[in-house]
């Protein structure tokens, strides 16, 4: 018997709830959306003289895992 998309996508994410995971919806901003460039260019520059930008952005790097990373 064929089964729909539904009762595909129904199965699999019981299986996930049956391995102790739970579903999680996360919005973000759309990187395609208009001024969102200018967006990030306006906060980049409030950030440029920041004393503290450097000291944060060492820290960045210090804790980043990017071993394996291409």
């Amino acid at each position: 018997m064929a089964t729909t998309t539904s009762q595909r996508v129904q199965k699999h994410r019981d299986s996930l709830r049956a391995a102790g995971m739970r579903p999680v919806q996360i919005w973000v901003p759309d990187t395609r959306g208009e001024g969102f460039a200018l967006e990030c260019r306006r906060q980049s520059r409030l950030l440029r003289d920041d004393p503290h930008e450097d000291d944060v952005h060492q820290w960045l790097q210090a804790a980043a895992d990017t071993e394996g990373w291409k």
